[in-house]
């Protein structure tokens, strides 16, 4: 690509860094032109429990954004869904940390690559390149940016989810914020919102980060199953599975 091409991308992408936007604190473009949220906030709102007998469910507190394919105008169908979830990690802590914390906006995907790269976990070539990155990349760029450590929960096979259940009550109960999830052979990043747990089993509050196309409301997010719950018995069985618990503080 020509220079001229690059830098007539660059500025266009800066005009919808829809990201960026809603965390600042004037809701501007490169241009300076007012632009109205387009992130969905909170979109697990309003979605009843996924089972009538759930006796114990615990939830993020706090608003986070939801992000996802193509949602700053660049097409990362197939490679970014992990990137994506970071993004809706870091819209909580943008969103929900104590004024004393830093509040920076979501990093973009070159920002989380250039992260990876200077601190010496990606070489240079990984940048501008379509890698994909996981919960532990996630860590990292949480812990350089945020000042957030992470705990990274090794469960080796879809089978033995439930093992990490109680963390998650416990984590969603003490801490707040939403959880990244990612596996081998079901090797596509979930956001995990909640859980909730009864006589059935126990469900995950999952945010998927893979749609793409114009943005939707809360409604129409929630009725097409980008959010929404889902049985830990569904989940591959035979895939292992890391979660990236942000170690905020505590409530």
């Amino acid at each position: 690509m020509e220079e001229t091409e690059k830098t007539a991308t660059h500025k266009k992408t800066e005009c919808i860094d829809w990201g960026r936007l809603v965390c600042a604190q004037t809701p501007t473009t490169a241009n300076n032109e007012t632009r109205k949220d387009i992130l969905v906030k909170n979109a697990h709102d309003g979605l009843p429990q996924p089972s009538p007998d759930c006796d114990r469910c615990s939830v993020i507190s706090g608003e986070c954004l939801y992000y996802h394919y193509g949602c700053d105008g660049k097409d990362d169908r197939g490679w970014g869904c992990g990137y994506r979830t970071l993004q809706t990690m870091a819209s909580w802590l943008c969103l929900n940390q104590p004024l004393t914390v830093s509040r920076r906006h979501p990093p973009g995907l070159s920002e989380i690559q250039q992260t990876l790269v200077e601190i010496g976990d990606k070489p240079d070539s990984f940048l501008g390149s379509r890698e994909w990155i996981g919960t532990f990349e996630a860590s990292l760029v949480l812990d350089q940016l945020y000042d957030v450590p992470c705990r990274i929960l090794h469960v080796r096979y879809g089978k033995e989810l439930d093992q990490a259940i109680e963390d998650l009550h416990d984590h969603f109960l003490t801490r707040g914020s939403p959880v990244m999830m990612g596996g081998d052979r079901d090797n596509s990043s979930k956001g995990i919102l909640g859980v909730c747990t009864g006589k059935r089993g126990s469900y995950l509050l999952v945010m998927d980060p893979h749609y793409f196309g114009c943005p939707l409301d809360k409604k129409s997010l929630q009725s097409q199953g980008w959010v929404s719950w889902k049985a830990v018995g569904s989940l591959d069985q035979c895939s292992f599975y890391n979660l990236c618990l942000p170690l905020t503080a505590k409530k």
